[in-house]
């Protein structure tokens, strides 16, 4: 009896995992949700660490906090301030409209991307310029001169590129028009961001048609941001960093280090609060239509700009676990020398 030859079975090929950027989706997803529960547990474990005395001031707090939200709503629903609120709105009309069908140009989308994606990088690498006192290396440059570490490399050359991208938008800004959505033009700017917000402390947010306008309050911090907050943290920046000319000795007089340190941590502080707020009103005002103004460039109300939001923010989670001296280091080695110390 003749014995039938068994058919090996072919080796099944494995399905290659889809990747973006060198890292598989599924893994830039995981990123997004370890960063969003992890500042959750983050919140929660520092609420929990308050201690008793420290419970009862955030309780304290939101207590507060819901008396105010009440006061302000019973406030505003009075007759004369009805009456002014109807005449103060929240928003007034801009010194150069913008077509509806033109909302967000691409360049200021990209722009703002950039802009969020740089300063992600700034705050990582400033903080560690700032709380680590043995660096993991130094660099130096190649024609000589004084060491610094890996770190202040790192945040002083994102500084060139952030001021690249800032110069850029705000020529742009003002050659095609746009500059009439954050300078404040009238002094109508004031009661109106008054009147915005009121409605925003009362949770009756404002009416929103930020594709083609901002509301007072709005137009005020975006100013304030671009325009003085940004010029502070750069000229300060630039007089703690090694381009600062040491040897004029009365313009370090004038403007000693000590006053730029007072002026530069406060600065970053700030941004940080004002993109905390930002990102809170984005989703708590009509997510899915802000998104698609600044990411998909449409004034819709579907997901597309919540999806390009996720993969965006998950390529700035990316770039910013991968900003580690082992993979700087040869970055910043094509520029200057690198050393243990």
């Amino acid at each position: 009896m003749k014995s039938t030859p068994k058919t090996e079975k072919k080796p099944e090929k494995k399905k290659e995992p889809f990747t973006l950027f060198g890292m598989e989706v599924a893994d830039l997803w995981a990123m997004v949700v370890a960063s969003v529960g992890g500042a959750a547990a983050g919140a929660w474990a520092a609420i929990k660490g308050l201690g008793k005395k420290g419970a009862m001031i955030f309780g304290a707090a939101l207590v507060a906090a819901i008396i105010i939200v009440v006061a302000v709503r019973w406030f505003i629903h009075l007759d004369f301030m009805e009456s002014w609120m109807e005449q103060y709105p929240g928003e007034y009309e801009p010194a150069a409209s913008i077509a509806p069908d033109e909302g967000f140009p691409i360049w200021a989308r990209w722009q703002h991307y950039l802009n969020f994606l740089f300063m992600a990088l700034i705050l990582q690498s400033g903080l560690r310029v700032r709380t680590q006192q043995k660096p993991p290396a130094v660099w130096q440059p190649k024609k000589g001169g004084k060491k610094i570490s890996i770190n202040l490399w790192l945040h002083t050359s994102l500084d060139l590129f952030w001021m690249l991208n800032g110069l850029i938008f705000i020529v742009l800004l003002f050659v095609t028009g746009h500059w009439a959505r954050i300078v404040p033009t009238s002094w109508e700017v004031f009661p109106n961001a008054i009147s915005a917000g009121l409605q925003y402390a009362s949770f009756e947010w404002p009416a929103e048609n930020g594709w083609t306008n901002f509301n007072s309050i709005q137009q005020i911090m975006y100013f304030l941001v671009i325009f003085i907050a940004a010029p502070l943290a750069i000229i300060s920046g630039l007089r703690m960093s090694e381009w600062w000319p040491s040897e004029a000795k009365k313009l370090n007089k004038i403007y000693p280090a000590p006053v730029a340190r007072k002026i530069h941590f406060p600065t970053m502080l700030f941004f940080v609060i004002f993109v905390f707020i930002h990102v809170f009103l984005v989703f708590t005002t009509g997510m899915t239509h802000n998104l698609n103004h600044m990411f998909a460039g449409n004034h819709s109300g579907n997901w597309g700009g919540f999806l390009w939001f996720v993969f965006g923010l998950a390529v700035v989670i990316g770039l910013v676990s991968a900003a580690r001296p082992l993979v700087i280091q040869p970055v910043a080695g094509k520029f200057g020398q690198v050393s243990a110390r």
